[in-house]
């Protein structure tokens, strides 16, 4: 799931690129910087989410996005409801693997 949410969220990343230059007049170097730079970071992390530093990455991102509603106004709003859905999808992920552990421990006590 975690991984689902990083891609989504590079999409929504990638695509704000255009709006911060055209719309809001952020300068061509910072917006493609700051907006495809975390696109590509949250498609590499889904992609290395077999190790846990990974969602210490993740984490970092869901702030990177929601910082850029100093550029973009509308981002704060866009980047809280992506870290909503990330913290979300990482604690769900996490009580999914532990009732996984569980079940896997019964059945070998039986």
């Amino acid at each position: 799931m975690c991984a689902a949410m990083l891609t989504l969220e590079a999409i929504i990343l990638a695509l704000a690129v255009p709006v911060m230059i055209s719309v809001e007049d952020v300068s061509t170097p910072v917006a493609v910087v700051t907006g495809l730079g975390l696109a590509l970071l949250c498609i590499v992390t889904a992609g290395a989410l077999r190790r846990p530093a990974a969602y210490l990455v993740g984490h970092a991102i869901q702030v990177g996005a929601v910082a850029l509603g100093f550029l973009v106004p509308v981002m704060f709003f866009v980047g809280a409801m992506f870290a909503a859905l990330w913290f979300g999808a990482y604690l769900l992920g996490r009580r999914i693997e532990a009732d996984k552990a569980r079940w896997a421990e019964e059945a070998g006590e039986a």
